[in-house]
């Protein structure tokens, strides 16, 4: 018996399946995907019947016809092979001729109009200013108001305290808008933008450091935190390990000091009375030295105050995190040289052996020298002084000009 062609009728090609009849026309693997199905075509699944070459495919759809099954021809007539979509159109014709029952036509579904989703809220960037050299900044937050206006909120926190004052205050959204232009403005007091996300967790961290050094909430703090459902966390800050380059970049960490928003640094008080003290006791030495010789013996007792200071691991993980935060204060800034210098500084604080030399900590009692070495001058040359009046503090600033708020490590407050 001769093996019927590929061009063979539908109903050729369905008996040679049944009969298990070589088909050479084809290939071997669809002849064996569709042989199973031949004998109960209305069986075969659509998407294999679909896949076939197109004589298979239509001897299936034969063979479901005369079994007076429309299930595949149903399946097949929304077929994208219009060839094979037109034969299950003509065969559901016929069977519905031989008046067999069809599914009804499925009508479309009707697209649901789309709706104009509602415009998401407007967004507001919170504010962050760099740390001053007590550990201070300020962080402002913008809180959607009913009314269409905003509710900003300034908070004064330490890095040692938490939040040490709180100010609120009703503002329109274009007023607010002006005040983070006129915040992000280049100069010495730049703050930088935060999302809202990132300032929720610092004022949560600020907050917590509040409950974990007892320091009492200032005045509103609860109901802010509350309005912006903000929770007290403890979460230390963590400062990852050095990287090859460190070395290197934390010999030219002094240059730190040449920055706008780090040249206020100096140590606390207490180290700036102890190096007044050391200062005077040296230039009250018997030893007979010249100007020079003084000069520089008073200079290396300022860099071994300032290696006694930072041999202390507290004062160490104090600055190191400082160092870290204006690593990215200036990275937000632009300013990628000071970034790294900072950053650097701060893993070698962090990791580094407590005694190495640090050319920073060295810088910071150098500018410590000066303010003493001019507070001294100052004190012997002011006729007030030689009344007996108390000496003014060498980390006073100047006062400040009406209506311009300072916190109490000198920056102003936005």
């Amino acid at each position: 018996m001769p093996t019927p062609s590929p061009q063979a009728s539908p109903r050729a090609l369905l008996d040679t399946l049944r009969a298990g009849t070589p088909l050479s026309g084809f290939p071997a693997d669809a002849v064996e995907r569709a042989r199973p199905f031949a004998a109960e075509p209305a069986s075969a699944p659509p998407a294999l019947v679909e896949s076939l070459p197109e004589p298979l495919a239509l001897a299936l759809l034969e063979g479901s016809v005369q079994a007076g099954q429309p299930a595949l021809a149903e399946a097949l007539a929304g077929s994208a092979h219009k060839p094979l979509a037109k034969a299950a159109k003509k065969a559901l014709y016929q069977l519905r001729s031989r008046g067999v029952t069809l599914a009804p036509p499925t009508r479309p579904t009707p697209a649901e109009p789309v709706r104009s989703s509602a415009p998401a809220p407007e967004s507001f960037p919170a504010l962050l200013t760099s740390i001053d050299g007590t550990g201070e900044r300020v962080l402002e937050l913008a809180r959607p108001l009913r009314g269409g206006g905003l509710e900003a909120i300034q908070v004064l926190y330490s890095d040692e305290h938490g939040v040490t004052r709180l100010q609120v205050n009703d503002m329109s959204r274009a007023d607010y808008r002006r005040a983070v232009k006129q915040a992000t403005a280049p100069g010495s007091q730049t703050a930088v933008e935060l999302p809202q996300a990132e300032a929720r967790e610092r004022l949560a961290q600020a907050a917590g450091l509040n409950v974990s050094t007892g320091t009492p909430f200032p005045p509103g703090l609860d109901a802010v935190l509350r309005h912006l459902e903000v929770k007290p966390q403890d979460k230390p800050l963590e400062i990852p390990p050095p990287e090859p380059e460190d070395e290197r970049l934390a010999a030219e960490a002094h240059a730190l000091h040449d920055e706008e928003e780090m040249r206020g640094w100096l140590p606390p008080l207490s180290e700036l009375e102890r190096l007044s003290h050391t200062v005077a006791e040296l230039r009250a030495s018997p030893l007979a030295l010249t100007p020079a010789q003084r000069n520089a013996e008073i200079l290396q007792a300022a860099h071994a105050q300032a290696r006694a200071f930072f041999s202390a691991p507290r004062m160490r993980q104090l600055f190191a995190s400082r160092l870290w935060e204006m690593g990215l204060h200036f990275e937000r800034l632009g300013q990628e040289r000071p970034a790294r210098l900072a950053r650097a500084e701060a893993r070698r604080l962090t990791h580094g052996p407590p005694d190495a030399p640090s050319r920073f900590a060295e810088r910071l009692y150098e500018k410590a020298l000066l303010v003493t070495l001019a507070h001294r001058m100052e004190s012997t040359s002011s006729p007030s002084r030689e009344r007996g009046e108390g000496p003014e503090s060498p980390r006073s600033a100047p006062p400040s000009p009406p209506g311009e708020r300072r916190s109490p490590g000198g920056i102003i407050l936005p």
